[in-house]
């Protein structure tokens, strides 16, 4: 499938990019234009992870838009998030509340559709590699790797502190793994939260198991940390490049982070 990339690994770690992907496929003339329908894109997320290869993960990154369906969210279309703005499964709106869609909004039947097409054979993948790797050792690590605008004012209050771990309180790994991922944060200075307003996505609610070896933690982080956000966005200032010389820090952390979540699995 060309719009589904896994890149095989044989440490006991797998990294997972669900939103990097900016491919409208067969909807594109359904929103009201290709840039808001791309717009809230984990940009450039894949790449600044890209030294996770060399750490022997696997990777899983899918093309295919998150406004098309979010591989993230619950297949039977219940919030992640009760009560708080969020976007579905087939978004209809984007992160400021604005229209994604001309009429019509996608139907039942349409929603069903992208799921076969795309949301089922992304998790397909993403289970046949933690069982490969189960298979081979006693913990593996599901790290799914986001990122967002650090000022969303519909989706939270104020600045996002650079790195948001989401373990769904605790639930979906071991606290030893959290603790030490939250200890490498704090040591940078640059700001972290735990289960803050991003407490994990439904792939890490669904996955993460630490009773049968599996251990699923979420991390989004603050675009500033590897790019320079515009003040207000257009289409012609966003999406803006990586800056990979600014992003040395955050690489620095995340480069830590991954060892570590490597050694867990490991010990």
């Amino acid at each position: 499938m060309t719009w589904l990339d896994v890149d095989q690994g044989d440490a006991p770690l797998i990294v997972a990019f669900p939103h990097a992907g900016t491919d409208l496929a067969d909807v594109g003339d359904s929103f009201v234009s290709p840039w808001a329908a791309r717009a809230d894109a984990d940009w450039w997320i894949d790449t600044l992870y890209g030294f996770a290869r060399d750490l022997g993960a696997t990777t899983i990154r899918t093309a295919i838009s998150r406004s098309v369906i979010d591989v993230n969210r619950d297949p039977s279309g219940a919030s992640l998030y009760p009560g708080q703005a969020t976007t579905e499964l087939c978004p209809t709106t984007s992160f400021d509340g604005a229209p994604l869609y001309r009429a019509p909004l996608p139907d039942a039947a349409e929603i069903g559709r992208r799921r076969t097409c795309w949301f089922d054979p992304y998790h397909a993948a993403l289970t046949s590699e933690i069982d490969r790797l189960r298979a081979q050792h006693a913990r593996v690590v599901l790290y799914d790797a986001h990122s967002i605008r650090s000022l969303v004012p519909r989706l939270f209050d104020g600045i996002l502190p650079q790195f948001n771990i989401g373990t769904n309180f605790g639930t979906t790994c071991a606290p030893e793994l959290s603790d030490e991922v939250a200890r490498l944060c704090a040591a940078s200075g640059l700001g972290h939260v735990v289960d803050g307003r991003f407490r994990g996505g439904w792939t890490t609610r669904h996955y993460g198991a630490p009773e049968t070896g599996v251990h699923a933690i979420q991390m989004e982080l603050a675009m500033r940390g590897y790019l320079h956000e515009p003040a207000h966005r257009d289409e012609g200032n966003w999406p803006p490049a990586i800056d990979l010389g600014h992003a040395q820090p955050v690489i620095a952390v995340l480069t830590d982070i991954l060892k570590a979540c490597r050694a867990f699995a490991q010990a």
